[in-house]
């Protein structure tokens, strides 16, 4: 059983925000992967997260049976590392304002891909992965690693072809406006005003 709850978590770990519902159920320590590897289709091989920012793999895991799932994926052609609490909370955080940003700024441009965001509209992501930071840093308490946008640019190129929507609005996008939120309810400044205004321009919110 403690091997299927892990493996659940880790299905569930790819892309959003879920330490609040972790922690909601007691779960706060729960294993987890973050997933950098795609199907594009049934039957196609996995496409990697390896990036020319990161050659050795973007996949991370953490918990008790990281080591596990890292060798059951390093088996299959992947990889994967395994970190410690810390290290995967930024990481993780890191795929949130990835996947947060780069969706909405291609929502913003009907048609554009992520390759195309990162191509044609650097100016526009690069400010909102530096409100998205700035205000996931604020909240956990933490430092990200300098260059961020370079790591979130490189892993853009690698999956060039993807096409951006805001969708899973409550685990990804959001968390962000939930601070935002949050800060504004208590008559402090919006965090995350870029992100809040164009949010209101598609009418997510």
């Amino acid at each position: 059983m403690e091997r299927l709850i892990s493996a659940l978590f880790w299905t569930l770990a790819e892309n959003g925000m879920l330490e609040p519902w972790f922690e909601s159920k007691g779960l706060g320590d729960a294993d987890q992967v973050l997933a950098y590897f795609a199907v594009s289709k049934l039957g196609e091989p996995p496409v990697d997260g390896k990036t020319d920012t990161n050659p050795e793999g973007l996949t991370a895991s953490y918990g008790k049976w990281a080591s596990v799932v890292a060798e059951r994926l390093q088996a299959g052609g992947l990889t994967c590392k395994v970190l410690n609490k810390e290290a995967f909370q930024k990481q993780m955080l890191e795929k949130l304002i990835w996947i947060s940003a780069f969706m909405l700024v291609g929502a913003r441009h009907p048609g554009t891909t992520v390759g195309g965001v990162e191509k044609e509209y650097r100016s526009e992501v690069s400010s909102l992965i530096a409100e998205l930071a700035s205000a996931a840093a604020a909240e956990k308490g933490l430092v990200f690693e300098e260059a961020m946008e370079d790591r979130l640019c490189a892993y853009s190129r690698a999956v060039a072809h993807f096409p951006t929507a805001v969708k899973e609005f409550k685990w990804r996008n959001g968390w962000f406006y939930s601070l935002s939120e949050k800060a504004i309810a208590a008559a402090k400044p919006d965090p995350c005003p870029l992100h809040t205004a164009w949010l209101k321009e598609l009418k997510v919110v």
